[in-house]
């Protein structure tokens, strides 16, 4: 890894400024969510943000990610909300009577889905820290009429549950948001069981070719980007490092898709601050696996 892709301390932002922002953002996207859900109609861009789901609303992004069947009777709140770039609910391989955590759950599709898949002997929670996503992610609960769901407040750094207390956690598109990832995958390890899964959607820049051009700190610097999932995306090696630090093994990053200049907002004559289609080309959407240790 090139230091100036190691480098993101060293950036014209603070981490209180990057929380802010992205919680601003998500606040943005989750009062336009229950616009549409009121509308009854998802909007042309598919996803119900009004071009929110990147900087430029670009595709890769939101409810399009999600096989039809998984979101056959979901709330239109729910498929509105989603600004995911996977599914982590397939990805986990969910059973019967777990208990399931998903971090930063958003509009809380992935929770409706992990209840579903842990039925009533299970249960599913959803953390947030963004006071509106909570308010539609609750809506689309009772909507959904599904008991077996709580969502909780907080942050991901410090998550609000006892230690070996989840048998699998889940995230999508939001450990790439937070300016500590390091404080977000302990406190992963510490609520997970003994054998816990840990199954997250994530963007991921992939390591470098020869040849190929480190991210600039630019990207880092922009605040859109980092809300947009871009500006504090890990590179790939640097992910694995982290985990393992964590103490988490049977670590695997499974590219999923290959992003262009155009999904991340932009185009040739205007981008977004410090992208180029090379740039771009490093983005990934992955799948990121791992499990705590049996004892």
């Amino acid at each position: 890894m090139s230091n100036q892709e190691a480098s993101h301390a060293a950036t014209a932002r603070s981490d209180d400024q990057v929380v802010s922002a992205v919680r601003a953002h998500y606040a943005d996207i989750a009062t336009r969510a229950r616009e549409t859900a009121a509308t009854g109609t998802l909007p042309a861009d598919g996803c119900g943000c009004g071009g929110l789901c990147t900087p430029g609303g670009g595709s890769g992004f939101g409810a399009a990610v999600y096989a039809i069947s998984d979101l056959e009777e979901l709330p239109l709140g729910a498929i509105a909300g989603s600004q995911g770039c996977g599914n982590p609910t397939a990805l986990a391989e969910l059973h019967e009577g777990e208990v399931v955590l998903d971090l930063g759950s958003g509009g809380g599709i992935d929770v409706l889905l992990s209840a579903r898949r842990v039925g009533l002997t299970g249960k599913a929670y959803g953390l947030d820290m963004t006071d509106e996503m909570l308010e539609l992610a609750r809506e689309n609960q009772a909507r959904a009429g599904v008991t077996n769901v709580e969502f909780l407040k907080g942050r991901i750094e410090a998550v609000p549950l006892p230690d070996a207390s989840v048998d699998v956690i889940l995230s999508n598109c939001v450990v790439n948001l937070s300016p500590d990832k390091d404080a977000v995958l302990t406190e992963a390890f510490r609520v997970l069981r003994s054998g816990g899964r840990l199954a997250i959607s994530d963007v991921v820049i992939r390591d470098p070719e020869p040849g190929e051009p480190a991210v600039p700190d630019a990207v880092r610097r922009d605040l859109t980007l980092w809300s947009g999932c871009v500006g504090g995306a890990l590179q790939a090696s640097e992910y694995r490092t982290k985990l393992a630090t964590a103490g988490f093994t049977d670590i695997e990053i499974e590219e999923v898709r290959r992003y262009t200049l155009q999904d991340l907002g932009g185009t040739a004559d205007a981008a977004p601050n410090g992208l180029t289609e090379a740039v771009a080309d490093r983005f990934i959407s992955a799948f990121v696996r791992a499990r705590t240790p049996r004892a």
